[in-house]
């Protein structure tokens, strides 16, 4: 990998925030932020795993949960139905971030 996943968490958190309300309906639960589930998709194709994997992966490192500010992991439905819904609005923008994210560290 040419990024640390840490540090792509936080520029991917930063760049959602400005690009997304903070959640996706008025009547949302508020367990994420939008910004917090489109960082865990770009760290996803950034460690080409699946939802499950994902999931795995943000359970056993705390610091990738300080770094996207999550108390807990998400289900790995939720992330599903996140990139689900990200896709109609953002199409390529997941696929942009991580390109970007790699190529800035060369």
């Amino acid at each position: 990998m040419a990024k640390s996943p840490v540090r792509l968490a936080k520029e991917a958190v930063k760049v959602a925030r400005q690009a997304l309300p903070r959640y996706s309906n008025r009547f949302s639960r508020r367990d994420f932020t939008q910004a917090q589930l489109f960082a865990i998709l770009a760290l996803r194709q950034l460690v080409k795993t699946d939802y499950r994997g994902m999931v795995q992966i943000l359970e056993g490192s705390s610091d990738l949960g300080k770094a996207l500010g999550l108390k807990n992991a998400p289900h790995y439905s939720t992330l599903r139905y996140t990139q689900r819904r990200l896709e109609k609005g953002l199409s390529g923008r997941l696929s942009e971030l991580v390109s970007n994210a790699q190529g800035s560290s060369d």
